[in-house]
């Protein structure tokens, strides 16, 4: 809270009410002319607005959400911060949160439903005003979700969503860039390309996937369950990427390339493979879905597919804004799908 000292004696903040006193003027007008609203002459607002300006004037936060039945802030639920992705996304929703007076309360998973579902409740019972929220890799029931929405919640989805929630949606092109990942191994050689991802059931499992296969289809490359290893927390604890990378080398027939899903899935298979002294890329070249920045700083580089993660932020908290303060209830709901781009690199 901001206070204003005078000669040296600290004071409680400036009110409505000084300011009415100070200029003649009643609450209620300078209420509305802070507010911008077109019952007041532009003469008053100047008025009001220079003095506010003058004695460094700021609204109490606690009394502007308690009139207007807001916390103006906002809960995000995803895997993990110090996922570079998520990271990234964080900024983008702090970039437009901020500007727009909200405060952001940021909750992780660790890819646990349970400490989701706790999180979630927890945020709701601090009454935000809105959820943005990336589901965890063992989330199968949202039954919570849809109660609090049926309760008036907004929520906005990014990233894993669900179609059990009529809300918007925001993802990256998954099926593009496994497309594209899938691919690029297959016209450096690659006959046989397992792809290692994380729970099944989740959004950009599942179209991750369907990229992977469609680009095997184009080149009459057959699919083979066996190449699949899926990670049920993705790679949240290495033995989980340590060992689905030890199976699929320890097939008959090994395979020569690898699709991976996520960032801690590919800095996690990396490491196998180099505890395995197996070359990247001389007898394995490796493409996966990864933001972070450290990959061009290791040795082998890691070929990626980049997400707009940022961008992802913005928009998913515009939308979130925009269902919050709408007068009107809303009906109509966007999924949102925003490209990816190759980063070829030496892997």
């Amino acid at each position: 809270m901001i206070y204003n000292i005078r000669n040296g004696i600290m004071f409680e903040p400036f009110t409505l009410k000084d300011i009415a006193k100070a200029l003649g003027l009643s609450t209620s007008t300078v209420s509305r002319a802070l507010r911008d609203t077109h019952e007041i002459s532009p003469e008053t607002k100047k008025l009001v607005l220079d003095y506010a300006q003058q004695i460094n004037y700021r609204p109490n936060p606690i009394a502007l959400s308690l009139k207007e039945r807001r916390s103006k802030s906002i809960g995000v639920s995803l895997s993990e911060v110090a996922n570079q992705y998520f990271a990234q996304v964080v900024n983008g929703i702090e970039s437009i949160a901020y500007d727009r007076g909200y405060h952001v309360i940021i909750t992780q998973t660790h890819e646990f439903y349970e400490r989701e579902k706790v999180n979630i409740q927890h945020l709701a019972s601090r009454s935000v005003d809105g959820l943005l929220v990336s589901l965890s890799a063992e989330t199968t029931d949202t039954s919570y979700l849809q109660n609090l929405h049926q309760r008036g919640l907004p929520m906005v989805f990014f990233d894993r969503v669900t179609d059990q929630i009529n809300t918007h949606q925001i993802i990256a092109n998954n099926v593009k860039g496994a497309f594209e990942a899938t691919e690029y191994l297959i016209k450096q050689g690659c006959k046989r390309i397992a792809h290692l991802t994380s729970s099944a059931h989740l959004s950009i499992s599942s179209e991750r996937l369907n990229g992977y296969k469609q680009a095997l289809a184009k080149y009459n490359l057959p699919f083979n369950e066996a190449y699949i290893k899926y990670c049920a927390h993705g790679g949240m604890f290495q033995e989980e990427t340590d060992i689905s990378v030890r199976e699929l080398m320890n097939l008959k027939e090994k395979p020569d390339g690898l699709f991976v899903a996520s960032d801690r899935l590919s800095i996690g298979a990396l490491a196998v493979f180099k505890e395995l002294k197996i070359k990247v890329p001389q007898k394995m070249v490796i493409a996966g879905f990864c933001n972070s920045d450290v990959l061009d700083l290791m040795c082998p580089t890691l070929t990626s597919v980049r997400q707009p993660a940022f961008e992802m932020g913005q928009i998913a908290t515009d939308m979130l804004l925009n269902l919050i303060e709408s007068k009107y209830p809303v009906h109509d709901f966007e999924k949102k799908i925003l490209d990816t781009s190759l980063s070829v690199r030496n892997s």
